[in-house]
């Protein structure tokens, strides 16, 4: 009898837990931000070109509605940092020497590279500083690292109008090589939005390259004839290496600052032109643009999460 009462009774086993992955597929349910396949993705980015258009233009607008000058400062901004660079680079370090037409080939070169830095700096905090629109509404993230970018195509088309008042003012006539700056543009616009995708991946992730930012974009900046001619100081340095002047030359932000020069400049011949300059503009571009987003698109299920 005792033998009897100790006797556990059976257990019988577990019912097995339910395949939610073949539930959801048979009722047509998703993962909810899971990221959508390259192609999709692209196709996703195209339906909302007018938002990102839009949201391009309002972030334009906002940016200085608290200044009485108002939109006044998208070209007084570009236009006083050339004139602090032409004090301390063109009168202090005599970096215009041998340089025909100093003032049109400085204010050039600071447009063009402000255009790049913005660019990039907006793209860093695109993810990281707007994280209440990405976590509260569901569309491509890619869309903000492109309108910040065109947000800075559109500023700097403004700055161009003043760029060629200086053009004229100094004596350089219209010509039909200034329709070089379409191409120009498109490209560096393209190699603009593909760093920018990259900077606003690597932002998401770790705020703090916000911070570490300008100070790359600085040393950039110097590296890429903005201030003088690469082809003149590297020419003057005749101990450097031929690799030096070279790399300079070939570096993306010099090569759009030299072909918008190219476009706009009389003085500024092709001789001054890396070779193949058009073929490393386009590759430039190919390799941002294409690279920068599925490299941003990678992540995209993680933007907006932790």
């Amino acid at each position: 009898m005792s033998q009897v009462l100790d006797t556990p009774p059976p257990t019988t086993p577990a019912p097995a837990p339910p395949d939610l992955s073949a539930l959801a597929a048979r009722h047509g349910l998703a993962v909810s931000g899971a990221r959508p396949s390259l192609p999709r993705y692209v196709r996703q980015l195209w339906a909302r070109r007018h938002f990102i258009g839009a949201f391009a233009t309002a972030k334009l607008t906002a940016q200085y509605s608290q200044a009485k000058l108002g939109q006044v400062w998208q070209v007084m901004t570009p236009l006083l940092n050339a004139a602090v660079y032409y004090f301390i680079f063109g009168e202090l370090l005599n970096t215009s020497r041998g340089v025909a037409d100093y003032i049109p080939f400085l204010v050039t070169g600071v447009f063009v590279w402000t255009f790049t830095q913005s660019s990039i700096m907006a793209g860093t905090r695109a993810i990281s500083g707007n994280l209440g629109l990405v976590r509260a509404l569901h569309f491509p993230r890619a869309a903000l690292p492109i309108s910040f970018a065109l947000q800075q195509l559109q500023q700097l088309l403004f700055s161009m109008a003043a760029l060629f008042v200086i053009l004229l003012c100094f004596g350089i006539p219209v010509a039909a090589s200034w329709l070089l700056v379409l191409p120009a543009l498109f490209l560096q616009f393209t190699f603009n939005a593909g760093v920018a995708m990259v900077m606003a991946r690597m932002g998401a992730k770790t705020p703090d390259i916000a911070q570490l930012m300008p100070f790359v974009l600085r040393t950039w900046m110097y590296a890429s004839g903005v201030m003088f001619s690469i082809s003149h100081v590297t020419g003057s340095h005749k101990g450097l290496p031929s690799w030096v002047p070279e790399l300079l030359q070939a570096n993306p932000a010099a090569v759009y600052i030299d072909l918008m020069r190219f476009a706009l400049i009389d003085s500024f011949h092709a001789s001054q032109l890396p070779p193949h300059v058009w073929a490393i503009a386009t590759g430039w571009a190919v390799l941002a643009g294409v690279g920068g987003f599925i490299y941003f698109w990678k992540a995209e299920e993680t933007y907006g999460r932790g």
